[in-house]
C-alpha cells in the first residue's frame, strides 16, 4: 500500500507557475489550491508525495 506525506504551502498569486513548478520538481503533487481566507493576494497549496521506503 503507498504511503502518502503531505503539504500545505502558501502561493504568491503573481509568481503560481514557478513556485508550482518548484514543488513539482521535488515530487510534489497538487492536490488542490484555494484562496487564503486571510490575505487575498496569496493562494494555499494542498501537495501530496508518496514516502520513499
Amino acid at each position: 500500500m503507498t504511503q502518502w506525506e503531505y503539504l500545505t504551502a502558501p502561493v504568491l498569486v503573481h509568481n503560481t507557475k514557478q513556485i508550482l513548478d518548484n514543488f513539482g520538481s521535488d515530487g510534489w503533487e497538487l492536490v488542490q489550491i484555494v484562496p487564503n481566507p486571510l490575505n487575498t493576494e496569496n493562494l494555499v497549496a494542498y501537495f501530496k508525495r508518496a514516502v520513499s521506503s
